[in-house]
């Protein structure tokens, strides 16, 4: 069964729209991931990221894009790479991540509600 939470424990999370600023290859984790600097506006900042998100996306493709992200996570180490930020998506039937975006041109640190 579903575990439930209430609505204020939702609102603890705190996401949101941010812009990747640079991507590049992580070769040093365990599975394929990109390494991300995101922009997430006045009040984030930029923060870093790892995502195993090489299934679907080119680094080209990633700068530029606004990705969706859990901003209030405690930093975690991966490797030699502490990731700030959880960038957000779903899995396809093949087991590759989609990445979560806003549909239509939102600001930059835009907080999900």
């Amino acid at each position: 069964m579903q575990e439930q939470i209430t609505f204020d424990d939702f609102m603890k999370v705190d996401i949101r729209v941010g812009k990747v600023l640079e991507a590049e290859e992580f070769p040093e984790a365990r599975k394929p991931a990109f390494k991300m600097r995101i922009d997430f506006g006045d009040d984030i900042g930029i923060r870093k990221s790892s995502a195993q998100i090489t299934g679907l996306y080119k680094l080209e493709e990633l700068v530029g894009r606004r990705v969706v992200a859990v901003v209030n996570f405690p930093p975690r180490q991966i490797g030699p790479f502490m990731s700030e930020v959880l960038v957000l998506g779903f899995h396809d039937e093949n087991g590759h991540v989609s990445l979560t975006a806003p549909d239509h041109d939102v600001p930059i640190g835009a907080r999900l509600n």
